[in-house]
């Protein structure tokens, strides 16, 4: 029986993944579950592999974690779960970096047998049908909901009358789940506030530090911008950075996805605005438990929505919020 993996080995794994690639096959534990991650340096993909390992634990099954180098790494991640698939699990988790990139990996899954998860909803369900890949079932934070969350806190903060230049980042081009965050953020905007303009809806690629430059770059020209919202955390914590540096701190509402720990500390510290958490950590736990429940024979909703929260400063000196156990 595989041994759980602590938070220790899996920051590890985000080093040393690219080697993963060239690892053994073993055989094949009985009942192990094989999870692929994005990248385990980034706090939302740490806290989901928190929320998968106490989610084992709890459940009494073994399994085993691999992860790539960055978000942007497709090809590695594809790699990485060919020889996850090699391993023979019973079933796969996997977050794909984008909608294409595991197809050939996934639909070889299916065809041996293997139970199939789409972790954390990366996968668009139209080319899975076109590809006649049949997943057990989805699991993650509606995607949409989430950025209408972060528009409907915006308007909340500058009012539905308010007016000035809006800044969107994206996540990385091609990944659906930023689409639909940006998507959700834009539509309701524009419904709750018409007079606040998006000037600009740009790919930050998931990464802090581009998004910190695309941030100067729209600061520089529109020095009268009132909002940014960030398709994740870090590219907003990257917003942040740029406006306390243009000496604009305070001046420019900010909001990010996810609601991990260098988020909240950002909020606590009053210069992130808000983050729409994600809790990865319930989307983890609740995921192992939803397998074991679809190989035992339970029916499982195909598609799994797990809440989310908008996480201020307000709401975690209140404490009284229930779904802040969650939040890690």
């Amino acid at each position: 029986m595989t041994k759980p993996v602590t938070m220790k080995t899996l920051a590890a794994a985000a080093a040393v993944a690219v080697a993963a690639t060239a690892m053994p096959a073993t055989a094949q534990a009985e009942g192990e579950y094989g999870v692929l991650m994005k990248t385990l340096a980034n706090p939302f993909w740490g806290a989901m592999g928190q929320g998968v390992e106490d989610g084992a634990t709890e459940a009494g099954v073994p399994y085993f974690v691999q992860a790539v180098e960055s978000d942007q790494a497709a090809e590695s991640q594809l790699n990485v779960c060919n020889t996850m698939l090699e391993r023979q699990p019973v079933a796969m988790i996997t977050a794909a970096i984008n909608s294409t990139n595991l197809l050939p990996c996934l639909k070889a899954a299916r065809e041996a047998g293997i139970e199939v998860v789409d972790l954390d909803g990366n996968l668009d369900p139209t080319i899975l049908e076109a590809e006649g890949i049949e997943i057990t079932f989805s699991i993650g934070s509606d995607n949409v909901l989430a950025g209408a969350q972060g528009a409907e806190y915006m308007v909340e903060q500058l009012g539905a009358d308010a007016t000035g230049p809006v800044l969107v980042i994206e996540g990385l081009s091609g990944n659906v789940t930023g689409q639909k965050r940006a998507q959700g953020f834009a539509d309701k905007l524009a419904e709750l506030a018409p007079g606040l303009e998006i000037i600009a809806s740009l790919p930050g690629d998931w990464d802090r530090g581009k998004a910190a430059n695309i941030t100067n770059d729209i600061l520089t020209r529109n020095p009268d911008l009132v909002g940014i919202f960030a398709a994740n955390d870090g590219m907003a914590l990257g917003a942040v950075e740029s406006v306390f540096a243009a000496g604009k701190g305070g001046d420019v509402v900010i909001i990010g996805v996810d609601g991990n720990s260098d988020a909240v500390k950002s909020i606590n510290d009053g210069r992130l605005t808000a983050s729409v958490a994600q809790l990865p950590y319930l989307v983890g736990k609740q995921a192992v438990e939803n397998v074991k429940m679809a190989l035992e024979g339970e029916d499982v909703p195909t598609s799994v929505i797990v809440p989310t929260l908008v996480l201020t400063k307000d709401v975690m000196d209140a404490g009284t919020e229930p779904l802040l156990e969650f939040v890690k």
